[in-house]
This record gives C-alpha cells, sequence and structure tokens, in this order.
C-alpha cells in the first residue's frame, strides 16, 4: 500500500440502504428478487418467482450489495446505474450507497472480491471469514482508499488486464474444443471408410451380460465392481471402484477378464454407450449391473479397435437414436440392441491393429497438447489475482 492512502472504515464510504420493498410489488414481480450472486464473476441472478417467508430489503441502481453469508467468496455485486427500477434481497443481503465524491463503486468493488480484503476480513471478524458479514460489522472494516483519480486509474488497469485474461481463456477454450474435434474427425474419417457392416453379435464370444447386483461400499472389502463412472470417458478407470461384503455369490461369467469390454447399458444419455477395455489389473473383478461384460472373438475383433469404433461420431449417433427409457436423466440400451450394433464387416485383424496405433498415437499428441493446456489454464488462473495483489499493493 502506498504512503499516501488513507485507511478509512467502510461506513465512511458508504451508507446502509435501510428501504423495505412493498410486498405487492414483490408477488407481482414488478420487484424482482436476488437469486445468488455469482462467486465467479459478481453478477446478480434473479428469481423467476417474488414468492418469499422473510424479510426482505430494497436495492436501487448504482448500489453495491453484499451476501452476508458469501461475501468473502466473491458475492458482491454492483447493480449498475443503467438499471430502471429497484430489486430486493433477503435480509440476508445487505445494500450499500456510495459516497460518489470519495470513492469509485468499481474500485470498491474489485478490492472487496481480492485477496487483501479476505484477510482484512479474517482479522477482524470475530468468527472469521465464515461469520455472517452484517452492514454493522461490514462498515467498521478498515480498507485502503487511495485518491479518486489514483482509484479511477487502478481501475481501469484492472479493466484492461481483466480483458486480457479473459481473452486468453477464450483462446483456451477454443484450443481444447479443437483438440476434441481433431479426435472426432479422425476417428470419423476412418469408419466413414467401412461401408459393410455386420451385427455386432458375429465378432462376440460372450453376449453382452450385465454385471451382478449387489450392495457395494468403498469401505468394504469384499468383490472388487468396477463403477459405472468407470467408464465416463472411453476407457476403463479402474479408480472407480467399490467392494462387496465379501459374502456375496460371484457366478464366473460375471469375473472380468483382460481384453474384456464393458460398456454402460443405462446412464445419462450422453454416457450411455461409452466404454473401455478391462486391464490386467482388473482381472478377476465384476462391474455394475448397469455395465455389460463383452468378450470378443479373437480372431475377429480387436478390443481397442472396438473402443474406438463406439466412440465414432456415427455409433454416437446410433447409439441416442436406439437408446430409451422414462426417466430423462437415466437412458438405456439393452443387449438385444447392442448385439445388432452395425459392426464394420470384413476389416482384418491386421488393419484393426494398424488403425489403433494411428489413432493411438494421435490421441497421445493430443494428451500431451491437453496437459499443456491444464498448465496454461493453472499460469492463467494464478495470474489475475496476483494483478489485484499488486493493484491494491499500490504497485500496478
Amino acid at each position: 500500500m502506498k504512503a499516501n492512502w488513507s485507511i478509512v472504515p467502510l461506513g465512511e464510504i458508504l451508507t446502509e440502504r435501510r428501504e423495505i420493498p412493498p410486498d405487492e410489488a414483490l408477488l407481482t414481480g414488478e420487484i424482482p428478487i436476488i437469486a445468488k450472486i455469482s462467486f465467479s464473476d459478481g453478477e446478480i441472478e434473479l428469481r423467476e418467482d417474488g414468492k418469499t417467508r422473510t424479510k426482505m430489503i430494497l436495492i436501487r441502481p448504482g448500489d453495491l450489495v453484499i451476501s452476508g453469508i458469501n461475501a468473502a467468496k466473491g458475492a458482491i455485486a454492483v447493480y449498475g446505474e443503467e438499471n430502471e427500477t429497484p430489486i430486493a434481497a433477503t435480509i440476508h443481503y445487505s445494500a450499500y450507497i456510495p459516497n460518489k465524491n470519495r470513492v469509485d463503486i468499481h474500485y470498491l468493488w474489485w478490492f472487496l472480491r481480492s485477496k487483501p480484503f479476505r484477510s482484512i476480513l479474517e482479522q477482524y471478524l470475530p468468527g472469521g471469514i465464515k461469520t455472517e458479514l452484517r452492514a454493522k460489522r461490514f462498515l467498521s472494516v478498515p480498507v485502503p482508499l487511495p485518491p479518486l483519480v489514483k482509484q479511477k486509474s487502478i481501475v481501469s488497469r484492472i479493466t484492461n488486464f481483466f480483458c486480457r485474461v479473459e481473452e486468453a481463456r477464450n483462446l483456451q477454450s477454443k484450443a481444447t474444443l479443437l483438440q476434441r474435434t481433431v479426435m472426432e474427425s479422425a476417428i470419423q474419417d476412418i469408419f466413414n471408410r467401412f461401408k459393410e457392416t455386420c451385427p455386432f453379435e458375429q465378432v462376440t464370444s460372450l453376449k453382452p451380460r450385465s454385471g451382478p447386483s449387489f450392495p457395494t461400499s468403498p469401505d468394504w472389502d469384499g468383490t472388487p465392481v468396477l463403477m459405472p463412472s468407470s467408464v465416463t470417458g472411453f476407457g476403463v478407470d479402474i479408480s472407480k471402484v467399490e467392494y462387496g461384503l465379501g459374502t456375496e455369490t460371484v457366478s464366473p461369467l460375471d469375473r472380468l477378464e483382460p481384453e474384456d469390454i464393458i460398456i454402460a447399458r443405462g446412464n445419462k444419455r450422453d454416457q450411455v454407450g461409452n466404454a473401455g477395455v478391462v486391464p490386467e489389473e482388473a482381472s478377476g473383478w465384476v462391474c455394475a449391473n448397469l455395465l455389460m461384460r463383452i468378450r470378443l472373438k479373437q480372431d475377429l475383433a480387436n478390443p481397442y479397435f472396438c473402443i474406438y469404433w463406439l466412440r465414432s461420431p456415427q455409433m454416437r449417433t446410433h447409439i441416442y437414436n436406439e437408446m430409451s427409457g422414462t426417466n430423462p436423466n437415466i437412458q438405456k440400451i439393452n443387449q438385444r440392441k447392442i448385439q445388432q450394433f452395425p459392426f464394420p464387416a470384413g476389416v482384418s485383424l491386421k488393419e484393426q491393429h494398424r488403425i489403433v496405433e494411428y489413432l493411438d498415437a494421435l490421441q497421445s499428441k493430443v494428451d500431451s497438447l491437453g496437459r499443456l493446456q491444464a498448465q496454461s489454464k493453472l499460469k492463467i488462473d494464478a495470474l489475475f489475482p496476483s494483478i489485484l495483489d499488486r493493484a491494491f499493493a499500490g504497485k500496478l
């Protein structure tokens, strides 16, 4: 903090608004009610109705709005002067009128959402930042206040940096989407070449078989059970496992073997049909009842080729069209439909192996780029808080 910056209690630059909205205006929707303030960007979200059982406060355009419960998490907003009508909130919020001769409301908004302010709260609130921040306590908290001209300069610089950071995030999101598109496009191009198909059952030696159903827990030590989440992405995540009590009876046909395929027969719409190849580490385990075990004829089908085939945009569309269920959150596909999946016919094992090698190499490059993107995201996410720290230390 610069030497010429004052330290003032918030009560010197803010005045609590103590107006109450009319009940009728709330019920008719004339005055909408705050549902929440976003932690990430301080945006106000409004309720769809005006029903309330608690006391309410009125908020006018230009007010600073604080969530008493979640202020330390970033739930602080400016209800902009461009708005033409007031809004309301429960008494767990509070609204403040800024003294425009002493404080720039946007400078204050940025500061109140910064790490330096959270550190101040920890010192001045008896119960720490988990204490509900009511007006009396909030207005007594001291904050650094540079001259008004300096405040506006800081806001201008922060806004400029923020726009650059957001631009970097947008570019990163586009790059991530492009990575996915590269793989989807490559898989689609390959499987578009195979015009002839046969029912999937012609290359399987064991019909799709649902996993056994018995109670499981992460804390028990019986039979390991791969959960539906183990195939959320295409592949098998053996960390997504629970265990039976140890008294369960398991058929030999339910015991997984390496290079079996397990496929989700029931899940959220975008996850039905997700599948993976059972690794050596899961030999002898079973899969959950919403998964199915499939064994291939080894002289006809490469299991990893099958996974890329199931992952192809063509098969994803086919599965979407075949699934059904009365619950929109859980869709299912049955054994008969899986057996009739249109599998590429006449593709030699040698050709399947060559395709798997090519797609694996491409996936490896995409994954490597993804790791670099993840590291970049961490740096970008850490950049803006550090900019705020420098700004409110007078070093920006």
